[in-house]
This record gives structure tokens, sequence and C-alpha cells, in this order.
């Protein structure tokens, strides 16, 4: 796999993919986008909305802050065996959201954020097999 795609051109797509996630969810709590099509279409009020997307900007915040750490774009060279862990946690947490998008109820999460999910966890994967 390290042949097929370098660490750096892996990070900058995990990173762009994240970032955009991050803006979707920060749209979603502006109410700017609905809330529909996201935690798998069973969110049933605005309420309950605010508090998953609040959730959902803390971990793209953390994802993204555990990759540029393990790229090196920040703290170039310290946190390795943390940022190492967390990596492997993002690679199993992307495996059980694409696992999540297959059965959800909103068709835009499934035919959409499957395979941008299976995506991330094979990219998740090349940073995590990097010494």
């Amino acid at each position: 796999m390290k042949k097929l795609i370098s660490m750096r051109m892996a990070s900058h797509i995990i990173l762009t993919i994240n970032t955009m996630a991050l803006l979707m969810h920060v749209l979603i709590l502006l109410t700017i986008l609905p809330y529909d099509f996201v935690w798998g279409g069973r969110l049933k009020r605005q309420e309950d909305a605010i508090i998953f997307e609040m959730v959902s900007i803390l971990i793209q915040i953390v994802f993204i802050s555990i990759i540029t750490v393990k790229a090196g774009y920040l703290l170039k060279g310290k946190f390795k065996r943390t940022s190492n862990i967390g990596i492997w946690v993002i690679f199993g947490v992307m495996i059980l959201n694409s696992i999540g998008n297959v059965v959800s109820h909103s068709f835009l999460e499934t035919v959409v954020m499957t395979p941008v999910t299976i995506l991330l966890a094979l990219l998740v994967f090349r940073l995590a097999i990097e010494k």
C-alpha cells in the first residue's frame, strides 16, 4: 500500500475530507443544512441535532489534530506513540462508521458517505502502517 499512495498525499486527502465534514457539521449546527441526513437519519428534533452535531465537531477536531501530528504538520517529532495509537483508533472508527452508513435510514448517507468512509479507512490505514 505504501507504493500506491504516499503518506503526504494520504494526509492531504484525509485532512481535506475531514475539514469539509467539519464545515458540514458546523452548517448543520447553524441550521443552514438540514440535520435529517446525518446520524443515520434517526434524529427527530433540532435539540437532538445540536447535541449530536457538537459531538461530531469535537470528534472531527480530535481526528484532524491526530492526523496533523502523525503527518508531522503539528508538533513534529512529538507524541509519536500517542498519534500512532490515535491513528489505529481512527481506523477502527472509520470501519465501524462505514458499517453504520451501510445500514443508515438515510439514502444520502448510505450512497455518499459509505464510499467516503471506506476511502478514509483505507487512507488512515496507509498512515497507520507508516513508521
